[in-house]
């Protein structure tokens, strides 16, 4: 499917395939030029602080060889526009791995850019992947209450971002030394369920 959308350029229906089509157009275009092209203007990095993405990458040249990645776990909102999307990445043929982790938002045309990304290396490559399907905030009846989010030290950076409809939130932190949190819940119809919960050690 994701081939006949790349042959097509058609707009990726959904953030599955909106990270695939990034993943493939890394190893195309190059991985720089590829992050450039599906980042909103606002996107964040972090390097290891919080960077405007477009500021990072710009004229910044692609390496050689594109890291390599695809969509392990896939959390969309109720209303189907905020997605969080998260999986495992390889460089160079395994030499080394890790994971990702990117919040995409569609945007007015239909198609999907990404607001945050951010990963880490591991020991060990995740064990997620192929045919996956995304997991869908349950639609509210009512208004639904907001998550309740810890109050940050003065000196850690920190930021959080919803859907429109509240079914899925997220939110990250970052200290002096360059450690870093994410963490984003789903909607279950009761509450706000952790789906994902990311730590990376001083940078």
């Amino acid at each position: 499917m994701i081939t006949a959308i790349l042959l097509a350029g058609a707009t990726p229906p959904t953030a599955i395939d909106a990270e695939r089509a990034f993943a493939a157009d890394a190893q195309e275009i190059g991985q720089w030029t590829a992050f450039r092209k599906y980042a909103t203007d606002d996107a964040l990095m972090f390097v290891p602080q919080p960077t405007k993405a477009q500021d990072f990458l710009k004229d910044r040249k692609d390496p050689p060889v594109s890291v390599f990645w695809w969509p392990g776990r896939s959390y969309v909102s109720c209303d189907g526009n905020t997605a969080v999307n998260t999986g495992p990445w390889v460089r160079e043929w395994r030499k080394s791995v890790g994971y990702f982790t990117t919040v995409w938002q569609r945007q007015a045309d239909g198609g999907w850019k990404w607001v945050y990304d951010a990963g880490d290396s591991l020991p060990a490559a995740r064990a997620e992947g192929g045919d996956i399907k995304s997991r869908t905030a349950a639609c509210p009846k009512a208004p639904i209450p907001p998550v309740m989010q810890p109050e940050a030290p003065a000196d850690v950076k920190s930021s959080s971002g919803s859907s429109k409809d509240g079914t899925l939130n997220w939110s990250w932190t970052v200290s002096a030394d360059g450690s870093r949190s994410f963490i984003a819940y789903l909607w279950d119809g009761q509450q706000h369920r952790v789906v994902v919960e990311d730590k990376v050690g001083p940078q």
